[in-house]
C-alpha cells in the first residue's frame, strides 16, 4: 500500500513539476529566457494550438480593436460550455481574469497562457470542478505590438521591449469604465461582464515603480456607494487567505496595494491606495454587486519573478473560488437583493455618498518595504537614498477606506427626456434596464438646480472634467410619451445612482455628457435645472 501511495505521489509530482509540452505550447518568454514578451500573433498562435488538444475550451471574441484585431476570450469548463445559458444551466459560477489592459504590463498576458495550458492539459483540471473560468489574456491588442525599450523604464529592461499603455484610440482602458469611449471597454462590458455575468473579476497589472517589499500587491473593489458584503468577503477573507497560501506554497510575499511619500519622512507612517472611482474597472465591480481584485506585480523584479508571483496569486485565487464559488455567488446575489430592497424601502428617505475622501483604516499594519538611508545634502537638507535591505515597519496607517463628503437621496427612479437618447443608450450599454414611457404621467420628486458649473483647465483622458454645485428642490414633472424611465429597483441600482447623480465625482456630469445642454441653456450666466428628474 505504501509503495502504491509513493508511486501515485511521484506520478502527481511528475505531472505538475516536470510536465512536457509540445513546442507550440511554450510561451515567448519561456522560449527567450524571459527577454521577450508575446506579440498578439504569438498569443493567438498559442490559443489556436491549444484549442484542438482539449474538449474543455470554448474560444470567442469580445470584439475588435480599432486596428481590426479580434480580442480573444477563452472559456474553460468541464463539461465544456459555449454560451451563458449553458453556464447558468451547469449551476457553476463564472470567474473572469484579464491581462494586458496596459500592454507594457505583460506578466498577466503571459501567465494566463501558462495557466490555460495547465488547466486544460495539465494537473490543474480540478480547478474546473466547481467553476467556469474565463480568461482574456490580451485585452489591449493593438498597443501590445507597439514595442519599444523606452516604454516601461521601471521594469529595468525585463523584458527588453514592451507595448504602450493607451489603446490605439489614445485612451487608458483602466480609466474608461464610466465613459466607455474605447472599443475595448464597450466590448468587455457588453460581451463579458454583462453577457457572462462573472462573480469575480481580476485585473492583472504591474506597479509604476514604488519600492515596497512585496513581489505583488493587491486591492479590492472599493465599493463606495455599493454594497458592503462582497467587499467584506474580499478584504477580510479571500485576500488574507490567498496571501497566506502564496507565502506557504511559493515563498512569495504579497501585501496591500499603495505607495508612501518620502516627503513625510522616514520610516513611512502611512500607505495610500488608489482612489475609489468606478472609472477603474475593478472598482466598478463593487457597484455591480460583484467581487473585483486588482493585482499589481512589483515592477523592479525580473519578468520571470513577476510572472511567478502573478501566477501564484491567480492560482490561489482560483483555488479559493473553486472551493467557495457558490458561496461567493450567493453573497453577491444577496448584495443585489439588498440593493434593490434598499430602493424599495428607502427611496426619498435615506441618502448615500456621491463624493468621497480617502481615510485610514481603524487598524494599523506592518509594512514590508525597502529601507531608505537618510543623509544631509550639500545644502544642509535631509534627503534619502534607497538601500538593498528589506525591512518591516510596524504601526503604519493604511489609507484604504473612503467616507462620503457629499450625499444624495436615493430615488425610486429617474426620468430622462427623450431628447437625451444618448444618455439612455449609454446606460443600456452598461447593462442598465431602461424603458420608454408609452403615456404621459406626472411624477413627484426633486430637481437639482445648478448654481455653479466648473470645468477643469487641465485635460484628463481627453476631457475637461466637470463639476456642479447647487441644491435639490421638491418638484413635480409631467413626463411625456417617449421619455426614458430608469427604475432603480434593478440589479445595477448602485451603478445607476453613481452615473446619474449630478454631484457624483465620477458620473456622467463629470465626464461631460451634459456639457452641451448646460452651455446651451446658459449655465455660466444663470441657474440651470439638471435635466434628469429624480422621482420618489
Amino acid at each position: 500500500m505504501k509503495k502504491l501511495l509513493l508511486v501515485t505521489f511521484l506520478s502527481i509530482l511528475s505531472t505538475s513539476v516536470y510536465a512536457q509540452w509540445p513546442a507550440e505550447l511554450i510561451t515567448t518568454p519561456e522560449k527567450t529566457n524571459y527577454q521577450e514578451t508575446s506579440t498578439y500573433a504569438d498569443v493567438m498562435k498559442f490559443i489556436k494550438a491549444l484549442q484542438p488538444k482539449t474538449d474543455l475550451m470554448h474560444l470567442e471574441y469580445m470584439g475588435k480593436s480599432l486596428e481590426g484585431k479580434d480580442i480573444p476570450v477563452v472559456v474553460m469548463a468541464d463539461p465544456k460550455v459555449s454560451t451563458p445559458e449553458e453556464a447558468e444551466q451547469s449551476g457553476k459560477p463564472v470567474m473572469y481574469i484579464q491581462g494586458n489592459i496596459h500592454s507594457g504590463e505583460v506578466e498577466g498576458k503571459e501567465i494566463l497562457q501558462i495557466l490555460m495550458r495547465e488547466i486544460l492539459l495539465g494537473d490543474k483540471k480540478y480547478l474546473l470542478e466547481n467553476q467556469i473560468i474565463v480568461f482574456a489574456p490580451i485585452y489591449n491588442t493593438d498597443s501590445n505590438d507597439k514595442m519599444d525599450v523606452q516604454v516601461r523604464r521601471s521594469q529595468e529592461g525585463s523584458p527588453q521591449k514592451t507595448g504602450i499603455r493607451a489603446n490605439s484610440q489614445g485612451w487608458d482602458l483602466n480609466r474608461d469604465g464610466m465613459k466607455m469611449e474605447a472599443l475595448e471597454t464597450n466590448a468587455m462590458i457588453q460581451n463579458v461582464i454583462v453577457k457572462w455575468d462573472p462573480e469575480i473579476f481580476v485585473d492583472l497589472h504591474t506597479t509604476n515603480g514604488t519600492w515596497h517589499g512585496y513581489s505583488l500587491t493587491w486591492a479590492p473593489s472599493y465599493h463606495s456607494a455599493g454594497e458592503k458584503a462582497p467587499y467584506d468577503l474580499t478584504w477580510n477573507e479571500l485576500l488574507p487567505e490567498v496571501t497566506q497560501k502564496v507565502k506557504e506554497e511559493y515563498d512569495v510575499y504579497l501585501g496591500p496595494y499603495g505607495g508612501y511619500s518620502l516627503r513625510q519622512g522616514w520610516p513611512p507612517k502611512a500607505l495610500y491606495t488608489y482612489n475609489h472611482h468606478p472609472r477603474y474597472l475593478v472598482n466598478q465591480m463593487g457597484l455591480r454587486n460583484k467581487i473585483g481584485i486588482l493585482s499589481e506585480a512589483f515592477a523592479h523584479e525580473r519578468l520571470y519573478e513577476r510572472m511567478n508571483s502573478t501566477k501564484a496569486f491567480v492560482t490561489e485565487i482560483l483555488e479559493y473560488t473553486n472551493e467557495n464559488g457558490k458561496r461567493i455567488a450567493q453573497i453577491n446575489d444577496n448584495a443585489t437583493q439588498s440593493a434593490i430592497q434598499n430602493v424599495l424601502d428607502n427611496s426619498g428617505k435615506k441618502k448615500k455618498g456621491v463624493r468621497f475622501r480617502m481615510i485610514p483604516l481603524e487598524d494599523t499594519f506592518t509594512l514590508r518595504t525597502y529601507n531608505y538611508i537618510p543623509y544631509v545634502t550639500a545644502e544642509g537638507d535631509t534627503s534619502y537614498i534607497r538601500s538593498g535591505e528589506i525591512i518591516e515597519v510596524p504601526d503604519v496607517q493604511n489609507y484604504s477606506k473612503f467616507e462620503a463628503t457629499v450625499e444624495s437621496t436615493i430615488p425610486r427612479g429617474y426620468i430622462i427626456p427623450k431628447e437625451m437618447k444618448a444618455i439612455a443608450d449609454h446606460l443600456k450599454k452598461q447593462g442598465v434596464i431602461v424603458s420608454e414611457l408609452k403615456n404621459r404621467k406626472e411624477y413627484e420628486g426633486e430637481v437639482f438646480e445648478i448654481t455653479k458649473f466648473e470645468k477643469s483647465q487641465r485635460q484628463f483622458e481627453g476631457h475637461n472634467m466637470a463639476r456642479v454645485e447647487g441644491e435639490f428642490k421638491e418638484s413635480t414633472k409631467m413626463a411625456n410619451e417617449g421619455d426614458f424611465l430608469v427604475d432603480m429597483a434593478q440589479p445595477l441600482t448602485n451603478l445607476i445612482f453613481y452615473m446619474l447623480e449630478p454631484q457624483s465625482d465620477d458620473g456622467l456630469v463629470t465626464w461631460n455628457f451634459f456639457d452641451e445642454y448646460f452651455e446651451k441653456n446658459g449655465v455660466n450666466e444663470k441657474n440651470v435645472i439638471y435635466p434628469v428628474f429624480k422621482y420618489f
